[in-house]
């Protein structure tokens, strides 16, 4: 066997089924062995970023990494971002980097880089291979090491290595299991149920699950606390038969508005509330002083299993709380905004579906009425690299291809990866793209308001407007191969809406905000 075969017979035998690709000519034994031996499915994408992207959504649905190839230190530059909020969002992927032929890497070549310094601050492990003979043992150990620390690992191939001879795959290394429930940090949260206090209870990771949130309700409603989500989390269970968890705020003064009628913060699979940025006058981890925050389990804990302790711990496991008041979503009507665009997303929404919220500030209205959609999958924004939303759901319908996928897009964000549509069209994924078209970036508009800029001279306003062209989404989305509609009203979004749901294959829909 060439080293390359190994590699990918080793990825086979290692689970893995995908592989998202955008490979150069030293990847090129890796693209012919894809046809040679067994090997994962590759799905071609135009760009690196879409790569990345859509590994980070199929991970999330399917809970399994995928794996990608990338060319050289420049491929992996252009998928860093969607890495970053991979990352972000603990999800495992295994990244292929081709690099030259190890004798050929002195003569700094024009696409020679440090690729470890490119993959370390987006990789919980970087490994680079040896020999033919090593290399499949070396995948092995960066598949393991992204398993076991809910992250993306990175693989840099040296180009002879994958041609060179001698390959034969390997014994995949054990995967240990999470630490066990932490019984003292049980206990110590126990008491602060018991002494009636008023704590709120902040969910990220496992505890958006069904299970952690129907657990964490019933003990929330035995301690009289009240339940919240962690803003950016990678995935939340909503719909009928799930307790609504509302969201931490964005603007930090917000968040301290939430918190301050609370004793304690109990972290769940969460992290302590940190602002997005450093804000004049305001704390990095916006809290009120007299909060105590306590870590029932983090991220890496067997965060089910100690919502379940603790839930026996304070004999909660019986209380069934109020069902949450879901009022039905009136259908829109007139001009389209934030609140029309969100209720005709909700109206028209398919059971089981799955939500892909990169709206930014035009899709601020959907968690409000979220709840009242039918059961649906929500991914996040986790890391704040904008450009998520179009890979993230093309991953998401590839690892789920029985369950529609709704992409809540903002124009500004869109255009940085539009290059997916490509992807959803040649797959023929069932994805329904919505984009968020008010052509501008809203959200730095606020944010020079809350510098106390009201108004922006000529230079600051041209950097937060998208006009002057305006981006004609019908026509990029049928010049990528996808089906496009134009809407100026709520009652064309929801017909548009509904059209693109009864038809197989991916949509694209502008409402024009």
């Amino acid at each position: 066997m060439k080293g390359s075969e190994s590699l990918l017979e080793t990825a086979v035998t290692a689970g893995i089924e995908v592989c998202f690709a955008n490979p150069g000519t030293t990847e090129i034994d890796l693209v012919e062995a894809f046809d040679q031996v067994r090997a994962p499915r590759s799905v071609l994408a135009l760009s690196e970023g879409v790569v990345t992207g859509a590994a980070d959504g199929y991970g999330r649905m399917s809970g399994a990494p995928a794996m990608t190839l990338m060319h050289l230190g420049p491929g992996l530059a252009n998928g860093i971002a969607n890495l970053h909020n991979a990352r972000r969002a603990r999800t495992p992927v295994i990244n292929v980097i081709g690099d030259h032929a190890s004798w050929h890497q002195p003569a700094d070549a024009p696409l020679a880089s440090d690729i470890e310094s490119l993959a370390r601050p987006v990789s919980g492990r970087v490994v680079r291979t040896t020999s033919a003979q090593a290399a499949s043992g070396e995948f092995a150990t960066a598949w393991a090491a992204a398993l076991q620390q809910r992250l993306p690992s990175t693989l840099i191939t040296a180009a002879d290595h994958m041609w060179s001879q001698g390959g034969e795959p390997t014994q995949l290394p054990a995967i240990e299991p999470r630490p066990a429930v932490d019984e003292q940090r049980v206990a110590e949260v126990a008491k602060v149920v018991a002494a009636g206090r008023r704590p709120a209870f902040l969910l990220g990771d496992d505890a958006l699950d069904p299970e952690g949130v129907r657990v964490a309700a019933r003990i929330a409603a035995n301690a009289g606390g009240v339940l919240l989500c962690e803003r950016g989390a990678a995935r939340i269970e909503r719909g009928p038969g799930v307790p609504v968890v509302d969201t931490l705020p964005y603007f930090p003064e917000d968040v301290f508005a939430v918190l301050e009628d609370f004793s304690d913060l109990v972290l769940i699979g969460a992290r302590k509330p940190v602002a997005f940025f450093g804000y004049k006058g305001m704390p990095s981890h916006p809290l009120p002083e007299v909060l105590r925050v306590r870590e029932l389990a983090g991220p890496d804990d067997d965060v089910l299993g100690a919502l379940r302790a603790l839930a026996a711990a304070t004999d909660s496991a019986a209380t069934e709380p109020l069902a949450s008041d879901r009022p039905e979503v009136p259908e829109p009507t007139g001009r389209l905004n934030a609140e029309a665009l969100a209720a005709a997303i909700v109206r028209t929404q398919p059971e089981n579906s799955i939500l892909v919220n990169e709206g930014v500030s035009s899709a601020a209205a959907y968690p409000a009425v979220a709840a009242s959609a039918p059961v649906h999958t929500e991914l996040s924004q986790t890391g704040g690299a904008i450009g998520m939303g179009m890979p993230v759901a093309t991953g998401a319908a590839i690892a789920c291809p029985d369950r529609s996928v709704i992409n809540l897009q903002a124009d500004g964000s869109a255009a940085y990866t539009v290059q997916a549509l490509w992807t959803q069209a040649r797959e023929g994924l069932d994805v329904t793209t919505v984009i968020c078209a008010n052509s501008r970036y809203r959200i730095l508009e606020g944010e020079l308001q809350r510098a106390g800029v009201d108004a922006p001279g000529l230079a600051a306003s041209g950097m937060t407007s998208l006009g002057n062209p305006i981006v004609d989404w019908v026509a990029v989305s049928q010049g990528f191969g996808v089906p496009a509609h134009r809407a100026t009203t709520a009652e064309e979004l929801v017909e548009a809406l509904r059209r693109a749901h009864a038809e197989p294959g991916p949509t694209l829909v502008e409402a024009v905000l």
